[in-house]
Order: C-alpha cells, then structure tokens, then sequence
C-alpha cells in the first residue's frame, strides 16, 4: 500500500513538473512592445507586433499608448519593454540632448552609435518616412497673413495665438528653440494642451499657429497649411524600431524580421495610414493588418 502511494505522488509530482516545464517554455519567447500616445506610434508598433507574430513563435505582449518619449524611453531602459518605434531627431535631441543636425544620414548614425554604447538599445533600418516637425496654420490664416514660411511668422506673430502639445515646449527642437532660431518674440498667447485636442483647438479656430508631424492624417482632415522651415531648424525624423540588446541576444532572429518593414512606409503611406485611424476611425488592428497585407509582408 505504502509502494502504491509512494508511486501515485512520483507521479503526481512528476506531471505537475511537467506541467511547470511546459508552461514555463510556453511563456518564455516573449517580448513587450511598448509605444508613444498618439496614433502613428501606435500604429507601427502594431504593425511590429503583428510581423513578429507571423514571422516568429515569440509572443507579443502589447504596452500601448503608455505616454510620451520620456515614458517610453525610460520603460526600454530599464526592461519595462524590448521595443518601441522611435524618430532620429528625437534620438539625436531630446534623449542624447545633442545640437541640431540636418543630414539625415549623420544624425541616424550617431543615434545608432550612441544609443548601443550608452543605453544598450540598438536602432534597426530606418522605416522610410521622415515624419519631421513643421509649423501648420489654417488656410484662411495663410491667406489672411501671406504666409508661406516660417520666417514670414516674425512680424506677424505677436497677433497669432499658438498652441502645442507639452511636449513640444520641453524639447531641444521645440517651442524655445524655434523662437530663438527664428528671431521670434513672442505670440498673442500660449496654450498647451494633450495632443489629441490641438488638431481640434486649430480646426474649430481657437488658435492659429501649431506644430504639426509631417505625416499626421489631420492636416489633410483640416486642410492646413505647413509653412515651409525655411531656415532648416527641424532635424529629420526618420522612424525606425528600437529594441534593447539584452532581447537581441535572446532572440537575434528579430533583426531580420522587423528589417523586413525597412523603407517599406514612404510619406504618403504614413499619412494615410494616420488618416485612416484618425479621420476615418478604422481600429489600429485592422490598418496595420491591411497595411502588411498590402506590402506582402503577411498572407
């Protein structure tokens, strides 16, 4: 009887190891992709996230819309998250806190030296699009100021009201520096406010002068006017993912993989994928989905 229950817990201890090996391999290919809170960042880091599930056994766990650069930043420092797209000139600005450069070239490759050295985070191949920062203004201010270019600003802007996000007055490249570079004053009046309200705030004519990315589908929805950075302030922002060492040497194959979207999203595919997520309100599931399918990247 003793031999009987003896071998009933052998047994019983035995699957249950079993069961914790299994699980324990099960759960262990996986990497967190994190992203920025606004649409476009969302969206490549789905677009991410989709690839290495189709291409890989590696599960994804999604950190989405966690919050700005500085969020992001700090979670792939410290292991919070593997991966999450990032943009050259805020690499080169806001996070090595470096002067601006304009060849995009440079600026990509001291991003890609500096990060692996002093952050252990490894830039891959850039994903085509320079999603740079520019000043919008609405048609009818156009017209009404003659504006074409951001120096045509300076002696009209003690008359204009602007506003940005908060990021945008924290930064290097952002609020101050723009001033400075421009020989800008000051306008009527400042405002903050979340990125999602300022598309809203211009549109509905609460102010009259924003930063806007290149790419963001709302300048078409709002039909706005980008002023042209006629004294080159604004580095390039060349998208591409980032993605720390450590989870480089677990699983190498992701070079490959997410290499595959390298000059894949051109300008124009960036607007209009923001476009479909903010004006049309498709889900960012779907757009990234149909964005894959059409490069062929995924069946």
């Amino acid at each position: 009887m003793k031999t009987i229950k003896k071998l009933l817990t052998l047994g019983l201890c035995g699957g249950l190891l079993i069961s914790s090996v299994l699980t324990g391999c099960s759960n262990s290919k996986k990497v967190v992709i994190g992203s920025k809170d606004f649409s476009e960042n969302i969206v490549l880091a789905e677009i991410m996230a989709q690839l290495i599930e189709n291409d890989t056994t590696i599960q994804v766990e999604r950190k989405l819309n966690m919050g700005g650069t500085f969020v992001n930043f700090e979670a792939i420092k410290n292991g919070g998250i593997d991966i999450y797209p990032e943009y050259t000139g805020t690499g080169l600005t806001a996070q090595l806190k470096m002067d601006v450069i304009n060849d995009a070239d440079q600026v990509y490759e001291i991003v890609k030296s500096e990060f692996d050295s002093q952050f252990g985070v490894t830039w891959l191949d850039p994903l085509g699009f320079n999603n740079t920062y520019a000043m919008g203004v609405t048609a009818e201010i156009a017209e009404k100021y003659n504006l074409e270019k951001n120096s045509d600003l300076i002696d009209v802007a003690s008359e204009l009201v602007f506003g940005a996000e908060h990021e945008f007055f924290d930064r290097q490249d952002g609020f101050e520096g723009f001033l400075e570079a421009y020989g800008i004053d000051s306008f009527k009046d400042v405002a903050k406010m979340n990125t999602a309200l300022k598309y809203q705030a211009i549109g509905s004519g609460q102010m009259d002068v924003t930063d806007v990315f290149a790419t963001d589908g709302q300048i078409v929805e709002y039909n706005l006017k980008i002023l042209e950075d006629d004294l080159g302030f604004f580095p390039p922002y060349y998208a591409a993912p980032i993605i720390r060492n450590e989870t480089l040497k677990k699983y190498p194959e992701l070079i490959a993989v997410l290499n595959k979207l390298g000059g894949k999203i051109s300008d124009e595919d960036m607007t209009a994928l923001n476009y479909q997520v903010d004006v049309e309100k498709k889900s960012v599931e779907e757009v990234a989905k149909g964005f894959l399918e059409s490069k062929g990247l995924v069946k």
